[in-house]
């Protein structure tokens, strides 16, 4: 797989299939990034395990706090890297030798690992490298345009409204770049392809 880039629907497909993400690196500080994904992802439903040796036994949002990954007393769909890209091989083959694999190795913004990614290809794991699944479900989901970023693409639905705060599903499709088929034909009357 090409690991400079991932079709919208190899994204979404990850995280309306995964149920249970345990991230290695987890911080109980609520300024680190790894706070906010974790916290983002436990709001939208998803059964979140932080893994961090260093707070082990304590508690993270209500869960539960592992020193590593097979403390973990139940199956993972879902590794998510919160560590330095050098780290990532070591934390594959953990996960690699858990009596059940994750179905998922995702590596955060600015984690790659090359070595790391083929080996959990090679046994048959799907990897996402440099990305972050907060920052994808709420690109995928338009949570992110509701919130007031510029996708450039109008739409006239209505978006459900749960709880009294704004939640979007992922079923809901979007296209790359916010291109859509009435901007596409614009572009082809104006002459652009």
């Amino acid at each position: 797989m090409n690991h400079d880039s991932y079709p919208d629907s190899y994204i979404r497909g990850i995280l309306n299939t995964v149920k249970t993400i345990a991230i290695v690196g987890a911080s109980e500080k609520e300024n680190r990034p790894s706070y906010f994904a974790f916290k983002y992802l436990l709001e939208r439903g998803y059964h979140m395990i932080p893994v961090n040796p260093g707070h082990a036994g304590e508690t993270m949002l209500g869960q539960k706090i592992y020193a590593k990954l097979a403390d973990i007393p139940e199956p993972i769909d879902m590794v998510d890297i919160f560590r330095g890209s050098q780290y990532a091989p070591a934390i594959v083959q953990e996960a690699l030798a858990l009596k059940t694999r994750p179905q998922v190795i995702w590596m955060q913004l600015g984690v790659r690992n090359d070595e790391a990614a083929a080996l959990a290809e090679a046994k048959g794991l799907k990897v996402v490298m440099n990305r972050c699944p907060k920052i994808e479900y709420g690109r995928l989901s338009s949570e992110i345009a509701w919130m007031g970023v510029n996708t450039r693409t109008l739409s006239s639905k209505k978006a459900t409204i749960s709880g009294g705060i704004q939640r979007m599903s992922l079923n809901r499709s979007s296209s790359p770049g916010g291109a859509t088929e009435a901007a596409d034909r614009v572009q082809r009357e104006e002459g652009g392809h």
